[in-house]
């Protein structure tokens, strides 16, 4: 193993996107070993490659005992995706946590034991820190409250979730419930948001939207009026016609951003490619549609993920030119590995090298988490490496720049020590 090799290998990680659930969900509902193995998004290359949804939900399903018939439903599907990057993601799943060499039935049932053997108090934690390496994790729980997690407060940090608002979804009631504030105009949604942001920002780690998976990306500035007859028209329980959901939706995502500003936050939005399969309209999730949000609020930070793929070179031109655009990796690495690759190193050639965060594991399990960084290390250095051997970079300087994108970037784009103390003053009362 090389000197970058090994750095990249034992150097702490700083993980800035998963969803993963909570302590006692992973304890009473966890994954059983099939689940663990193939409950994540492989599961769309299983269907692409010819499994039947009934098949995958059989697959996935724990309370049936029958791991050999759940198994067979997918092998053909599973022997054609066992080489994508999602495939290698489950490879590595099975070799670094269960000590398979091969996935059989036979490896199956033998590992069986061991995954529920994992579902208890505090392991969810050791898995992350000690088996992935991880200093910290940033979850998205599609919520707005950021609630100190007591399974380890200073490493489970939390997004303020922000998509039902840039996806014009109102619950006044919801509004109502969390901070006492009635909506019903456009002044006293603009006060409930402020409340939500008062109220969790403090305590949370960034702000993050997905609205690409629900309309466009492309955002412009709406006038007041027209939003306002929008918002009416949606508090009244009617349905809103396309324009008029994106006027309350940018509407929503600008005032949103502003918050973020005020609260120091930075703004994570999800770019490009969808999970799952069969419903992705692929020139609606453009990185490039996003271009007048970014100028508008120059002083924001902008955290653009995924790598936009398979808008990747887009992206690149956008963290280039636009100064409050950071790009997160995250998820890229099992999109795409060879992709994810080879952009590290456009990254490299055409960007500062401050505006990369390296790893990010976008998982619902600990173990799936474990893998996508094992992934994420095993490519970044082979990105490293060859810029060393194509006399592009010095050996120092690629162990210098693996820990700037998986490490350095993040502590400075971040308030990690603010955040942690925020939360530790919350636990104390």
């Amino acid at each position: 193993m090389t000197d970058l090799a090994e750095h990249i290998h034992s150097l702490r990680m700083i993980d800035t996107h998963e969803h993963l659930n909570k302590e006692h969900d992973f304890i009473q509902d966890g994954p059983d070993i099939l689940h663990d193995l193939f409950g994540n998004y492989v599961e769309a290359d299983l269907i692409v490659a010819g499994a039947t949804e009934a098949s995958v939900d059989r697959l996935l399903d724990g309370s049936d005992p029958d791991l050999s018939a759940r198994f067979a439903g997918v092998r053909t599907a599973w022997e054609r995706c066992r080489h994508t990057g999602y495939g290698e993601a489950v490879r590595l799943i099975a070799r670094r946590v269960y000590g398979m060499e091969e996935i059989t039935i036979e490896a199956i049932e033998a590992a069986a034991p061991r995954a529920l053997a994992l579902r208890r108090p505090g392991e969810r934690l050791r898995i992350l820190r000690d088996e992935a390496n991880l200093d910290h994790v940033q979850i998205d729980d599609f919520r707005w409250q950021c609630l100190p997690d007591s399974s380890g407060p200073d490493f489970f940090l939390y997004d303020l979730s922000w998509v039902g608002f840039c996806q014009s979804k109102i619950d006044a009631p919801e509004i109502y419930d969390e901070v006492g504030i009635e909506v019903d105009d456009l002044a006293s949604l603009r006060d409930g948001m402020a409340a939500i942001f008062a109220k969790h920002g403090p305590r949370a780690i960034a702000v993050k939207s997905q609205h690409a998976y629900d309309r466009t990306l492309l955002w412009r500035e709406r006038d007041d009026a027209d939003v306002a007859r929008a918002l009416d028209k949606q508090l009244a329980g009617q349905e809103l016609a396309e324009d008029e959901r994106l006027c309350l939706g940018d509407w929503c995502l600008a005032r949103g951003v502003e918050l973020a500003i005020q609260h120091n936050l930075p703004f994570k939005i999800h770019t490009g490619y969808y999970a799952g399969h069969s419903t992705m309209p692929i020139e609606r999730i453009r990185p490039g549609h996003l271009c007048a949000l970014l100028a508008r609020y120059p002083q924001a930070r902008f955290v653009l993920m995924h790598i936009a793929y398979p808008y990747n070179d887009e992206l690149v031109a956008l963290a280039k030119h636009y100064p409050n655009v950071y790009v997160d990796m995250c998820w890229a690495w099992s999109i795409n590995p060879l992709v994810a690759r080879d952009f590290v190193r456009r990254m490299i050639h055409a960007v500062p090298a401050n505006k990369l965060f390296a790893f990010g594991g976008d998982t619902f399990w600990p173990n799936a988490a474990v893998a996508y960084a094992t992934q994420a290390r095993q490519w970044l250095t082979r990105a490293l490496q060859t810029e060393v051997d194509d006399q592009l970079l010095l050996p120092s300087e690629a162990i210098a720049l693996a820990t700037r994108l998986m490490r350095t970037n993040q502590e400075e784009c971040f308030d990690i020590t603010g955040t942690r103390a925020a939360i530790q003053a919350a636990m104390r009362g």
